[in-house]
């Protein structure tokens, strides 16, 4: 799946359009916590996150994330904007929640990507 497939299943729209839509996701990851993100991601899953302040994006950099997707239509400042296109990121506003946007990637065929913290 790539992040093309990803706008289109979750209805999103994408906030930095000259981000690479060919870029492989291989899982997902849903989470609020950047601590845990960086705790229990593994690289190239897509994050799914109601945060969408520039913390996000440079944890998701760190993390080898390879898209973003913010939950319920949330848009982020501009600062986010432009952090995430420099980094290269992905970064892609849906209408849905996180609890069905985990559900409609995961039918879709999207593993999770999340290792147990204690790992």
């Amino acid at each position: 799946m790539n992040v093309k497939d990803v706008i289109a299943i979750v209805n999103g729209k994408l906030l930095n359009p000259s981000a690479d839509l060919d870029r492989e996701i291989k899982g997902g990851c849903g989470a609020d916590l950047m601590s845990d993100v960086l705790a229990s991601i593994q690289p190239e899953a897509v994050l799914l996150t109601g945060l969408a302040n520039p913390q996000v994006v440079r944890t998701a950099q760190m993390a080898d994330v390879a898209a973003i997707v913010l939950v319920r239509g949330k848009q982020p400042p501009q600062e986010t904007r432009l952090l995430a296109e420099e980094e290269g990121i992905p970064l892609i506003t849906s209408p849905y929640g996180m609890f069905e946007l985990c559900g409609r990637l995961f039918q879709a065929g999207l593993k999770s990507l999340e290792s147990p913290v204690n790992e």
